[in-house]
């Protein structure tokens, strides 16, 4: 397990979240883990990975839960999967329109996520539960480097209700950490997948971020 990189506000690790355990000196936790929805896009898009590691189940969300204990958590999930135990308020994140197609038989289509609000301590204004941001459009010409990427407006209004040292075991491509230094908050990250590290790195750091696939 290795830090991979460190600036004023972030520490970010290469590595598996259950061994490099340094996140759970943070205060609060911001995170989109892997939760068993199994993603899979069959989209053909050569700069962007189709899937990530971990998603068979929920293991990975719960352990890390586990390892919280009671203090304050923002778990990004889905409808489909159980909730995690001890959730007791429900975020709505609004696409305003721009996610995927969904099941073509029914004329809906799918325009939200969820995300799980845990522990107590939260902070700031009380404001609406639905949280209207436009998503990362799903093609890299448009800025996106990972298939969960979450927009920072997102994270800045979701830190907006915390305080203290924020973590995130599950960080992808680094939008939570990010999110963090733009507010002047430490955080520490980890992610499992090399490539991600290095395009997380490389936006921390305002670095031009080259695509995989």
């Amino acid at each position: 397990m290795t830090l991979y990189y460190e600036d004023e506000y972030v520490r970010l690790y290469h590595g598996d979240c259950f061994e490099q355990v340094a996140w759970l000196d943070a205060e609060v936790l911001l995170t989109d883990p892997p939760y068993g929805v199994d993603y899979n896009s069959g989209s053909r898009r050569a700069d962007l990975a189709a899937s990530i590691l971990n998603d068979k189940d929920t293991s990975v969300r719960d352990g890390i839960l586990h390892l919280w204990g009671d203090r304050p958590a923002l778990v990004f999930g889905s409808w489909k999967i159980p909730r995690p135990e001890k959730t007791h308020t429900r975020l709505i994140w609004d696409t305003k329109g721009a996610l995927g197609m969904g099941n073509l038989q029914i004329p809906w289509k799918p325009s939200d996520q969820e995300i799980y609000v845990l522990g107590g301590g939260f902070t700031g204004p009380r404001t609406t539960n639905v949280l209207s941001y436009a998503p990362i459009q799903a093609t890299a010409k448009n800025g996106r480097v990972h298939p969960h990427q979450k927009p920072v407006p997102l994270l800045l209004d979701l830190i907006g209700k915390t305080t203290g040292v924020i973590a995130d075991p599950c960080a992808g491509s680094g939008s939570t950490l990010v999110a963090a230094a733009e507010s002047g908050r430490k955080a520490i990250g980890v992610e499992l997948d090399e490539r991600y590290c290095e395009i997380a790195a490389k936006r921390l750091a305002n670095q031009p971020v080259v695509r995989f696939a």
